[in-house]
């Protein structure tokens, strides 16, 4: 590593991650199209130009120096078919990165464990990249995300942003 984490494809066991990139919102749009996603959120399903937008956006990075945005779209490997997405940002901090990640798997496709298989191949690459703590910030109420968050060897801390407990690993300790 160049002491920068690249944007590598990901592969898990039924998953492949592959970087995201702004032509991918064509297929993504339907798998992100159900309203229940946003339940927990907030907002509504962006249309295809909205997301085509905030994929080019994604795509172009943060722009800062010590912020890296690394999105990937969760892939079945059988067939190549999107289901959802993970996404890190990571932050440099005294001499080392931390990430903070999330995960949206599409509605049609949940209940299948790909959101734990992709989030716990996500981590396994930061670690990888010498990324030292990883966290989560879930809504109290997402009982599936906070399932997620502990197969994937994260913790509730007592902290909260914007209403959501902050989740964390020491990915020393994973």
């Amino acid at each position: 590593m160049t002491g920068e984490p690249g944007g590598d494809v990901i592969g898990t066991e039924r998953l492949l991650l592959t970087p995201l990139r702004p032509e991918d919102a064509d297929e993504m749009v339907e798998v992100l199209a159900d309203p229940r996603l946003h339940e927990f959120i907030g907002g509504r399903p962006a249309t295809l130009e909205e997301l085509r937008e905030r994929y080019a956006l994604l795509a172009t990075g943060s722009g800062r120096p010590d912020e890296v945005w690394r999105n990937w779209i969760v892939r079945r490997r059988a067939d190549a078919r999107p289901v959802g997405t993970v996404q890190a940002t990571l932050v440099r901090r005294r001499g080392g990165w931390r990430a903070t990640i999330a995960w949206v798997i599409g509605a049609a496709w949940q209940r299948q464990g790909f959101a734990s298989e992709a989030t716990v191949g996500l981590i396994g690459w930061l670690r990888r990249q010498r990324v030292r703590a990883v966290f989560a910030h879930i809504h109290p109420g997402h009982e599936a995300s906070t399932r997620v968050a502990m197969r994937a060897g994260l913790a509730p801390t007592n902290a909260e942003v914007d209403g959501e407990r902050v989740w964390r690993a020491e990915l020393d300790d994973l």
